[in-house]
């Protein structure tokens, strides 16, 4: 059979770094994330009888199969299905991947989605959000809609991300301005392994409970400056930890840094806009929709912005009929 999905990445506004499990994916701490209209996966999979061994190909370059994290995740699938077929996975994103806009996260939870339909299985959202977790955690994020709690489960059962409101229920956008389409150095999941090595994660980790609490409260009030203070002071305290880890992760690039400064500027100017980063050099700025015109502006005159992408509050991970095959 065979299934087609499409899936958001997500910016987390409360991030999460580092992991209680390495094999379930149970992240140190809970997070708070909006998934993105633009940003987008599409992925088909179907299962055949006659395939002697899985095929995946990811905007138009077959995969190897050694080691490949997609393969796992299909084995996953087969265990939950009691399926021994083969499959033939085609993958095409729209934006970069390993920049740090979470080609990941919409791959994981647009394999899962599109995997378990192929397969025959009837998942509810949370089975779903588990599943996509196990492939990479912030997928977790990218199956329900709009904006979305991750919860700080113990268990398996207990980490899965729940819809706290639909894309429709505030009007702000996140204008991505990408600086560079290259990899980074160093891959999210490596990089988390290193958490425990920073002085300053303990710090974090214990306060971490009452920051989500906090962003939950700023989420019912809609302040949008509250909101923005916190998200941007979250996502420099994620890279002081990165920063001061051994050895030490620095996934900025000059472009990153000088857009950093900008914003500061540009709000001592008026302009209510805010940054979050997440494990790259690109970088996302947050704002209300009256002032994106503004802001693309502002960015198409900087040098180092190679590509600008507007995103509103989106749905989560859903099917499609139009197959990539």
């Amino acid at each position: 059979m065979k299934s087609t999905a499409i899936a958001p990445s997500n910016i987390a506004f409360i991030k999460y770094w580092g992991k209680k499990d390495e094999v379930l994916r149970l992240p140190e701490n809970g997070s708070i994330s909006m998934n993105l209209s633009n940003l987008l996966t599409t992925t088909t999979v179907e299962f055949n009888s006659s395939a002697r061994k899985d095929s995946v190909t990811i905007n138009g370059v077959q995969e190897p199969n050694d080691g490949n994290r997609a393969i796992k995740h299909l084995d996953r699938v087969r265990n939950l299905a009691n399926l021994s077929q083969k499959a033939k996975v085609v993958t095409i994103n729209n934006f970069p991947s390993g920049t740090g806009l979470s080609s990941s996260s919409s791959g994981f939870a647009a394999l899962s989605l599109a995997g378990a339909k192929a397969a025959g299985l009837s998942l509810s959202e949370k089975e779903l959000s588990i599943l996509a977790r196990q492939g990479s955690g912030s997928a977790c994020r990218s199956i329900p809609d709009g904006f979305v709690e991750w919860l700080d489960g113990v268990t398996s059962e207990t980490s899965y991300s729940r819809s706290l409101y639909p894309p429709d229920y505030w009007s702000i956008a996140d204008v991505v301005a990408i600086v560079s389409v290259g990899k980074k150095d160093v891959s999210s999941a490596e990089g988390q392994k290193l958490v425990n090595s920073s002085p300053f994660f303990p710090v974090r980790r214990s306060h971490m409970p009452q920051k989500i609490n906090k962003m939950k409260e700023i989420l019912k009030e809609k302040n949008f400056q509250t909101f923005g203070e916190l998200l941007e002071a979250e996502a420099l305290e994620l890279h002081a930890i990165m920063i001061t880890s051994i050895p030490s992760l620095i996934y900025w690039t000059p472009g990153t840094l000088k857009i950093m400064k900008l914003v500061k500027k540009w709000r001592s100017e008026g302009l209510s806009v805010y940054f979050t980063i997440n494990t790259g050099q690109d970088i996302h700025l947050i704002c209300e929709k009256p002032n994106i015109k503004n802001i693309v502006t502002k960015l198409k005159e900087i040098e180092e912005v190679k590509n600008i992408i507007i995103n509103y509050p989106s749905i989560g991970a859903r099917l499609t009929q139009n197959h990539l095959f």
